[in-house]
């Protein structure tokens, strides 16, 4: 057989051997992935709940920068944003003066802020104006006060009428709703 011959059968072979190799690798890859999958479907002692199922909160249509009172169960009216999620005052902060609650605490507990272009927070039903007011934050935002307390949201709370964050001590304080008086509310 002369040499090129010889050559371009060696070829065809190397390239015959390639090809069943990469099938079968993929068919040997296909099955182990097969037989994963079965393995996961099957029941397991582990329980894992994702964290997206069950049904989608259904907001309320105003603003975020909007605050209104709305009736939470055990704990009567309290402050709310536009969306209807529930309001907080963080207990170290001091009446009338700016946030405390920075870093970490701000990460856990995101303050109720003005967007870019807006120059006032808006006053919803069942909220007296004068005390809504402002506050400038140490990064340049401006952030919702009543009656002096700067607001702040819990981000469990992402449905209207949940207040999961009552009472909480975390991230250096105490945690509470805050009535339509500007008064923090302690559980009934």
């Amino acid at each position: 057989m002369p040499r090129t011959e010889a050559l371009s059968v060696g070829r065809d072979m190397t390239q015959r051997v390639i090809r069943t190799n990469v099938r079968r690798t993929g068919v040997v890859t296909l099955a182990i992935m097969a037989t994963l999958g079965l393995a996961a479907c099957g029941s397991s002692s582990t329980a894992v709940n994702s964290p997206f199922t069950g049904s989608i909160p259904v907001l309320q249509h105003g603003p975020t920068y909007e605050v209104k009172a709305a009736n939470l169960s055990g704990l009567g009216p309290v402050l709310v944003d536009g969306e209807g999620i529930t309001l907080y005052l963080f207990v170290t902060d001091h009446q009338g003066q700016p946030s405390r609650c920075y870093g970490i605490c701000a990460i856990q507990w995101p303050p109720d802020l003005l967007p870019s272009g807006v120059s006032a927070p808006r006053a919803g039903p069942g909220i007296n104006p004068h005390l809504l007011g402002v506050s400038l934050r140490t990064d340049g935002t401006r952030q919702i006060t009543y009656n002096g307390w700067p607001l702040y949201f819990w981000p469990p709370d992402n449905a209207p009428g949940k207040a999961t964050g009552q009472e909480l001590t975390n991230a250096g304080g105490l945690w509470l709703v805050v009535n339509p008086a500007g008064q923090a509310v302690h559980s009934r």
